[in-house]
């Protein structure tokens, strides 16, 4: 980092994006992931250097950063052309939810501003602990979450501890676990000894289809799909481990779990 605080930041994911606007420290980005959409205005507002496994390394050179924020291994390549640039560059891993608020903790102190961070964190985990104690006395329902179709993938760590929260049961837990998307594929006959009584789904990249998810060969017997009880969540607020997935994206699992209005009344913790 060649200031402190720096000055001038480049986000490669979406998460670090919403945080920083959150905390007032937005001026300080100057190039974002195509995928930032919290808040809206990002996109008006800042350059597009990036998709997720991919970036613009010249177009990032060109914007001169003091330093870049990546995520997971899928951007490990990103990471190392850039630091043989001569960047600095901080690299995120966060895939639970005591992650998430580290990141935020984190964010703020490398930017100098910690103590907005952390009242923001101390926020958010409020909120967690209020749904969850709002909802401890539910019966809960058996949730698969579904983040790809093809093969089928399970819900990641922060997705399952969310479900948990919200009052449902994540349906495979264990492979919440798991960091690798290949070590969370299942197959259809799973999920249907499984008898999850909500799917949810999201793709990230394409829309959810939820006809097409009843119309798999067996999968009337599933009582979600008998019920209907199939529910698109948008990526941009469950698949990015930050504010989003807390508050809008928990917003949307308790509505799909227990109905709008009980919903928005958890929620409202």
């Amino acid at each position: 980092m060649s200031r402190f605080p720096p000055e001038r930041i480049v986000c490669l994911t979406e998460e670090t994006v919403e945080t920083l606007y959150l905390l007032g420290e937005d001026a300080r980005i100057v190039g974002v992931s195509g995928y930032a959409v919290r808040p809206p205005r990002v996109r008006r507002e800042k350059p597009q250097v990036s998709a997720f496994a991919s970036a613009d390394i010249a177009q990032i050179l060109a914007l001169e950063p003091d330093l870049v924020l990546a995520f997971s291994d899928i951007q490990a390549e990103i990471v190392r052309d850039l630091v043989k640039a001569g960047v600095a560059v901080h690299a995120f891993n966060q895939r639970h939810l005591a992650g998430i608020f580290a990141m935020i903790r984190t964010l703020g102190a490398l930017v100098g501003a910690f103590e907005k961070a952390d009242a923001l964190a101390r926020g958010l985990e409020g909120r967690v602990a209020r749904i969850r104690a709002a909802t401890a006395g539910k019966p809960p329902l058996r949730v698969w979450f579904e983040e790809w179709d093809e093969p089928l993938i399970s819900g990641i760590g922060w997705v399952s501890e969310l479900i948990e929260v919200a009052g449902g049961r994540d349906v495979f837990p264990e492979l919440a676990r798991q960091k690798s998307a290949k070590d969370r594929i299942v197959s259809p006959e799973r999920v249907i000894a499984a008898a999850p009584e909500v799917v949810l789904a999201s793709w990230c990249g394409k829309k959810v289809r939820p006809e097409k998810i009843a119309a798999r060969p067996g999968w009337e017997a599933i009582p979600a799909v008998r019920e209907g009880r199939i529910r698109a969540i948008p990526a941009p607020i469950i698949l990015q481990p930050g504010p989003a997935a807390l508050t809008d994206g928990l917003d949307a699992i308790l509505v799909a779990l227990w109905g709008e209005e009980e919903g928005r009344r958890l929620a409202a913790g």
